[in-house]
């Protein structure tokens, strides 16, 4: 399959550059000093076993493409999306398909309202992206799990094809019909990153990620939305990812604690516990304990503050009472 990775941070990047190497045709669209690095010496790939250069094809946007592609997997953060599949709309085909290698679940429906073949992709996937150029893969030998199913609900042969492709780039994948179950799920698991990046592995930040959590079952629950269980997400990922140390590559946090480590201003938390909050407000259910954790990622995001440098008890006690 011919594929345009857009955005090549460390899920993007680390994906494009297995799919490449499994033989499909790929571009990665990237930018900046990343892009640079990548159009001069290729993207490095650093895994447990090792660093290898990728000679992938990049771009600046979607206007730039050499040729049509079978599908678009968008790989950039939530707060990015809107103005990516504007550019995207503009340059490729309308029914071209659009999968969301992306956590939180606003993505598929911003892509729905321009593109009418949308696919979900849960996203396991353990990835570290620091520096121009470089994208590390955590778990060896399968890098992560990819589960997709078209959106809002269903699976197809496109579906299918796209799997099969990441299968064959070292990803367990499998067609869900059900996907934003499990999306729904992965969103759980996601809103500690605010705590992560903010807080770090600081020994009270496991609990206050549960705080967070169980906000939000009871948000979720009020909503009516359905969400594949803890159990069923042991299962499914059972012993498939193995994190592992990369050689020269000390491991990181969260997606959110890396967008604080390279200080890109911005962070994703509008799209994960701002979820919460949004639905929390439109089905008359308080969600205090999450709109702080967005305010105070969005916080040290707007003012550059490193990740990790507030402890869980100072976050604690600004808690709301």
């Amino acid at each position: 399959m011919r594929f345009l990775v857009y955005g090549a941070g460390a899920v993007g990047g680390a994906a494009g550059a297995l799919l490449h190497e499994a033989g499909h045709e790929t571009v990665l669209l990237a930018r900046g000093d990343h892009l640079a690095a990548i159009r001069r010496d290729g993207l490095t790939l650093a895994t447990p076993a090792g660093r290898r250069t990728v000679p992938v094809a990049a771009c600046a946007d979607p206007a730039e493409l050499p040729h049509p592609v079978d599908a678009v997997l968008l790989a950039m953060k939530g707060n990015d999306t809107e103005a990516a599949l504007r550019a995207l709309a503009a340059a490729v085909d309308p029914a071209t398909p659009v999968a969301c290698l992306q956590n939180g679940v606003a993505n598929e429906r911003a892509a729905l309202r321009l593109f009418p073949n949308v696919y979900a992709v849960c996203v396991a996937f353990p990835a570290t992206h620091l520096e121009p150029g470089v994208v590390v893969a955590h778990s060896a030998p399968t890098p992560g799990i990819l589960d997709l199913g078209r959106y809002p609900y269903g699976t197809d042969g496109t579906a299918e094809l796209i799997s099969e492709a990441l299968r064959e780039a070292g990803f367990a994948s499998s067609t869900r019909p059900d996907v934003m179950r499990w999306k729904y799920r992965k969103l759980l698991v996601n809103l500690s990153n605010a705590v992560d990046a903010v807080c770090g592995r600081d020994g009270g930040a496991a609990e206050l990620g549960e705080l967070l959590r169980a906000e939000a079952v009871a948000v979720l629950d009020a909503a009516g939305i359905d969400y594949a269980s803890a159990e069923e997400d042991r299962v499914r990922r059972g012993d498939t990812i193995v994190r592992q140390d990369v050689p020269g590559t000390p491991r990181g946090g969260s997606s959110s604690w890396q967008s604080l480590a390279r200080g890109t201003g911005s962070i994703e938390a509008d799209y994960l516990n701002g979820e919460i909050v949004l639905l929390g407000r439109l089905h008359g259910v308080a969600a205090p304990y999450n709109e702080h954790a967005r305010r105070m990622a969005n916080l040290f995001a707007r003012e550059g503050r490193p990740p990790a440098s507030l402890p869980a008890a100072e976050w604690r006690a600004l808690l709301p009472s």
